[in-house]
């Protein structure tokens, strides 16, 4: 595989295409000039701050450094899905253990399993992509739940009354809102290679890759992320409809939307 070598010069020449964004905002008065600008500030700065952040890891081949970058991931990943899911009371640490298993998890498997080595060049893309998706799953199947737990108020109360549990009131919208969770990264799986090539397979065939290797690649990476986020999804959902009930059974007071 050759190493790539990508000059600031060529970063910047990608702009052009970023300019036909904003020329687009312009014509068609969509007054998203600012936020592309943001946009673009914020990744170059967040994403070389990450790329010398990573450097150092690789440099020291820290385990330790591992666990904290992929540690504090988690937690950021945490407050953002939070922040996506205000209507669930108490949604914080089923999210925080849903993020922490997932990431656990699959990087145990990928390691018992020898699919990679223990090491940081390895174990940093795939915990982060981990991580990534996980926030998202959690994120839009609580969501979700939220919505779906205060339109369904009066039918939930009703079962209630008639003598069911939370966790049998709650069943139904609990498997619709994982679905939710986990249907974007299905349809994504479906169509890889059909309907758009992955960032893992274009990166390594520019890297150098050869075609098969750079498929078997993103194959395992699609796979992992399926079980990482199912998983991550799971424990968000059956944990987090928790909060929505009292000790004995019954339905809390919903939160504003807008909160």
């Amino acid at each position: 595989m050759t190493p790539v070598d990508i000059t600031l010069t060529e970063v910047a020449a990608s702009l052009a295409l970023v300019a036909i964004a904003a020329a687009v905002s312009l014509w068609r008065r969509a007054e998203l000039e600012g936020d592309l600008a943001v946009a673009v500030l914020r990744s170059f700065l967040q994403l070389t701050a990450v790329g010398y952040v990573i450097q150092a890891i690789f440099d020291s081949d820290s385990l330790w450094l591992v666990a904290l970058l992929l540690a504090g991931m988690v937690a950021v990943g945490t407050f953002t899905a939070r922040g996506r899911a205000r209507r669930v009371p108490g949604a914080l640490r089923p999210i925080a253990f849903a993020l922490s298993a997932a990431a656990g998890v699959t990087l145990a498997l990928v390691l018992a399993l020898d699919v990679f080595p223990a090491e940081p060049r390895y174990l940093v893309p795939v915990g982060g992509m981990v991580i990534g998706n996980a926030m998202t799953a959690a994120a839009v199947a609580l969501n979700r739940l939220g919505d779906e737990v205060s339109a369904q108020a009066r039918p939930l109360e009703a079962t209630l009354a008639l003598g069911a549990t939370s966790h049998q009131a709650a069943r139904p919208l609990v498997t619709g809102s994982l679905r939710s969770g986990l249907i974007p990264l299905i349809d994504q799986t479906k169509t890889t290679g059909v309907v758009a090539f992955p960032g893992t397979l274009v990166g390594a065939l520019v890297a150098g890759a050869e075609p098969i290797d750079a498929v078997r690649l993103q194959l395992i990476l699609l796979w992992l992320l399926l079980g990482s986020v199912a998983l991550a999804g799971l424990i968000a959902t059956s944990l987090g409809y928790r909060g929505f009930f009292t000790g004995a059974h019954q339905l809390r007071e919903m939160r504003p939307a807008e909160e």
